[in-house]
Order: structure tokens, then C-alpha cells, then sequence
């Protein structure tokens, strides 16, 4: 039987949502546009699913939470989407007590840094550094859905202090100099270590770019619950995406591709198709593959993801109610020494002694990812994000449970009663897991280290794919997913602008 051959303008390898973002805005400039992807599904990590076997409980089961997908974008697309805010924007528990953070401090936030610290001085200085990596924000969020701004442009608008605090130093000096609580400081720092596996002391400052990516989502950096989990946000990209007349093929695995100056080949099994452009929505290590290059060195992965369904949340040793410690992000051994201490261990190929992480309840702010039975008891869902749990210590089964089991350990520390009997569903992914799972190399959620989002000094955007930050080696192909310069997290940016640069490829041929 011979092989299906097809010809389209764009082809797009991968049916993450940042593909679906590309394909819309491709398809309504009069492309045709071709999706191929290789699971049954598109959406990639952003879905949801029933991780638990005959229960009707659909979780956001990789990706949880959206902040950087900019409300343009959103508004653009035409998406109706409802992303809603958490009253609690931390809760991180210690012996005799817990750090509360409300999404918008008021009393409760500032009798909390008081009994922890003894004064207002920590909550003073929180408050002023917050502030100022506000102005970072603020200047950066308008710049993402735009050509890459050169760094003096962003430099230019912020105070240096605070410049030198995020951009030029570690930002676990900042954090040291700015801070004297241990406790505060690992508060801090746990967002320059989500998906990244680095001492906030690191010298390449790849912690500083993660920090950054977490902070400055629409201006404000506050992550939102998507109403509906994860698979509203891909199941609304995909209806735009078909309405705009983008043919999406799903359990079509590519194998192999070719790019020259004109055009490129993609292979799968059975099928062949050929394009003008070719999008990967793949990690930049999967495209070199299938463009038989030299593989890059592999990037590693370091959480281990838990998904749990509770028949209630658990009491708390400090007396807070649960549906307030539990409605943002529940921090676990993530003081900074226990941070700095846990991946230490990890480097050094041991499974750290103590749990970090963070746990969150989607169920606290939307409760219709449960089934009707469910949605009428007091079932909670919590996931659980670790760190500094790279494939090198997840070895085998052995060390997945010991792993599993740490984090029980830690979280009933806590907590008046333990977790086990309240516990109906678990489900484990480790960076293993979830490169089987989703195709991404080493389980790296981000596809690989994150990078500034500008062009650094001297550097200079020769070509379109430049200009927008989604170049490769090949002037046909352009990176449209996370490993794109503005690539990471649920965002759509990376999508976005590899569309547009399509686009102002054409408009230089004159053919669009």
C-alpha cells in the first residue's frame, strides 16, 4: 500500500496548545495549515483526564495552573475561557504555625509574617521587593506577544537594583541580602526552581530566568484557576482551530523530516506531507532528531508530579482552615536551607532526605472537574509539584515510592491527622513518566532551560524567525512551542509568534 502524500503551507509537528495557538492564527491569514500529532489527543501536557480508574474526576493531570497566556491573546482568539483567582496565594506550614500569603495581603498576611517573624520587618521588605519585581512586569508583559525588545529597552524602564537582582547576580543573593528568615526565603525562591533543577546560587543564572517566567504573566504574575482544568483551555483552542479550517490529525506520529530553502518534508508512518513552512511544537532535542542532526545534550527534567483525590481535605495542626491553606500553593520543606540542602542531595545522585514541594487544590476554587457523585460529597483533589527529583534519583519503582512516601511524611507533619485514610486515588508521574507520556525529552517541562526574553546585548535579529524569537538552523523551520525564546508554561506565546513570523516571511516574498 503506498503512502498518503499531502501538500499544505504549513505543517506543525506536535498538538500542544501553543501549536493550536499558531495554526488559528496561520489558518485566518488564508494558510492551509496541517496538525500533525502523535497521541490519539491534542493538547499535549495541557489536558485533563480521569487519572484514576473508575472515578469520575477529570484532572489537570501535567500542567495546572495558566498565568502567562496573555488576555490578548485570549481576546484575540476569541477563546471563552473563565480563569479565576484564589483568595490564598500561599500557606507554607512550620512547627507551631504556618506563613499565610493572601492573594491580596491584608490583615491575615501581616499578623501571619508577625508571628513568624516577630516584627513587620520581613513583611516591609516583602512587600518592597514584590513591588519592585512588579516594574520588571510591567514593562516586560506588554513586550511578549511583539517582536523580541532588546534588553536596554526593558533595562531602561526598571529601577538597577532590582535589575541586578534578577538579571546580572543569583537571585539567591538578592534573596539573602533582602531577607533574614529562612522560612521567607525559601517562599521566595521556590518560583525560580519550578521545572528547574539549580541552587538559587547558581552561576548560570538559570533559576533568575525561571523566576522571572513565573512573575510576570499578564503585568501581575498571578496564576489562575482554568474553570473546567486544562482540557477547557485546549478543548476551546481546538474548536477555534477547526472552525478556522485547520485540518488536525491526530495518532500521526512524524519520524522524520527535511528542510531546504524552499520548503520542507515531513514523514510519518504511511503518510508523507509537504509544506512551505515547517512549526515544531516538539523539543528543540525531538526536531534535531527527526531531522537527523546532531543531538543536543538531552535536557533532564526534575519534578515528581502526584496527583491525589481526597474523600476530604485534612485538619491542619495550626487550626487554619483547610479550604484556606489549601486554595493556593501549600509549601512543603521549602525553607532555603532545606531547598539548598535537597539539591545538594540531588546532585550528588541521592534522593533527598526530605520532601520539597508544593501542593494545590483545584477543586478548592472549581468543582466541576468532579463527576455529579463526587461534586456533592467533600472530595478534594491536591497535586503535588516536586523538586529537586531528577530522573538520576527516580531510578526505579523502589525509589518512586521512597520519593512518594517522603511527601507523605512531610505533609503529615502538619497536619492533626494523618493523610492516608483520606485518600481515594493516587497517581504518580516522574520525569521518566512523563517523557514516555508526552514525548518531552527527560520529562523537561520547559523543553530545556529557559531563556531571556530579549535580544542580549550586540545580538541583532537578521530574519524574521529571529525577530520573533523562534529561530532553528533552518530557515524553513521555526520552534512554535516551549522551546521557543519566550517558550514555557501555558502561555500560546511561542504559537503566536512563530505565526507571525511566518507571516513576516511572506510579506518580505511579497505573497501574502
Amino acid at each position: 500500500m503506498s503512502a498518503e502524500h499531502t501538500s499544505t503551507d504549513v505543517v506543525i509537528v506536535g498538538g500542544g496548545h501553543n501549536a493550536l495557538v499558531a495554526s488559528i492564527y496561520l489558518a485566518r491569514a488564508g494558510l492551509d495549515v496541517t496538525v500533525l500529532e502523535r497521541l490519539p489527543h491534542v493538547g499535549g501536557a495541557a489536558v485533563s483526564a480521569r487519572a484514576f480508574e473508575g472515578v469520575d474526576a477529570r484532572l489537570s493531570r501535567y500542567s495546572y495552573l495558566v498565568s502567562l497566556m496573555p488576555q490578548q491573546l485570549i481576546d484575540d482568539l476569541g477563546l471563552r475561557l473563565e480563569l479565576r483567582s484564589r483568595d490564598t496565594a500561599s500557606y507554607t506550614p512550620y512547627a507551631g504555625g504556618g506563613l499565610l500569603v493572601e492573594t491580596d495581603p491584608g490583615p491575615a498576611t501581616e499578623e501571619s509574617f508577625r508571628a513568624l517573624t516577630g516584627s513587620d520587618e520581613e513583611l516591609t521588605a516583602w512587600r518592597r521587593f514584590y513591588a519592585e519585581v512588579a516594574t520588571v512586569a510591567e514593562a516586560l508583559a506588554p513586550t511578549l506577544l511583539a517582536p523580541l525588545p532588546h534588553i536596554g529597552q526593558i533595562r531602561d524602564q526598571v529601577e538597577m537594583a532590582i535589575w541586578t537582582d534578577l538579571v546580572d547576580e543569583p537571585i539567591g543573593t538578592a534573596i539573602e541580602r533582602r531577607f533574614t528568615h529562612d522560612l521567607v526565603r525559601g517562599v521566595v525562591g521556590t518560583d525560580a526552581l519550578i521545572g528547574t533543577f539549580a541552587s538559587l546560587h547558581d552561576s548560570t543564572l538559570v533559576q533568575n530566568r525561571c523566576f522571572l517566567y513565573h512573575l510576570i504573566g499578564n503585568g501581575t504574575g498571578e496564576w489562575r484557576v482554568p474553570v473546567g482544568g486544562m482540557g477547557a483551555v485546549t478543548g476551546e483552542l481546538e474548536r477555534v482551530a477547526r472552525e478556522a479550517g485547520v485540518q488536525i490529525r491526530t495518532d500521526a506520529e512524524v519520524t522524520s523530516a527535511e528542510a531546504s530553502d524552499d520548503g520542507v518534508s515531513v514523514h510519518g508512518e504511511g503518510f508523507t506531507v509537504e509544506a512551505g513552512w515547517l512549526l515544531s511544537g516538539v523539543a528543540p532535542y525531538v526536531l534535531a532528531g527527526l531531522l537527523g542532526e546532531p543531538l543536543p545534550a538531552k535536557p533532564s527534567g526534575s519534578q515528581l508530579k502526584i496527583n491525589l483525590l481526597l474523600s476530604r481535605l485534612p485538619r491542619l495542626r495550626s487550626g487554619i482552615d483547610p479550604a484556606v491553606a489549601f486554595a493556593g500553593t501549600f509549601h512543603l520543606g521549602e525553607s532555603m536551607s532545606e531547598l539548598e540542602t535537597a539539591h545538594e542531595q540531588a546532585a550528588s545522585g541521592t534522593l533527598p532526605a526530605r520532601a520539597a514541594g508544593e501542593l494545590y487544590c483545584h477543586t478548592l476554587t472549581d468543582r466541576s472537574i468532579l463527576g455529579p457523585e463526587l461534586a456533592g460529597t467533600e472530595a478534594q483533589t491536591l497535586t503535588y509539584f516536586g523538586l529537586h527529583t531528577p530522573s538520576e534519583v527516580l531510578t526505579d519503582d523502589a525509589a518512586t515510592e521512597a520519593a512518594y512516601t517522603r511527601v507523605i511524611t512531610a505533609l503529615d507533619e502538619h497536619l492533626a491527622e494523618p493523610i492516608g485514610p483520606l485518600i481515594m486515588g493516587v497517581e504518580l508521574k516522574t520525569p521518566a513518566q512523563i517523557e514516555v507520556a508526552l514525548g518531552m525529552p527527560g520529562g523537561h517541562i520547559f523543553h530545556g532551560d529557559l531563556q531571556w526574553p530579549w535580544l542580549e546585548e550586540g545580538e541583532k535579529a537578521h530574519h524574521p524567525g529571529e525577530k520573533w524569537g523562534v529561530a532553528t538552523g533552518h530557515p524553513r523551520v521555526l520552534m512554535c512551542g516551549s522551546g521557543a525564546r519566550r517558550g514555557g508554561a501555558v502561555s500560546g506565546i511561542g504559537g503566536h509568534n512563530a505565526a507571525h513570523a511566518v507571516l513576516d516571511y511572506k510579506l518580505r516574498q511579497g505573497s501574502c
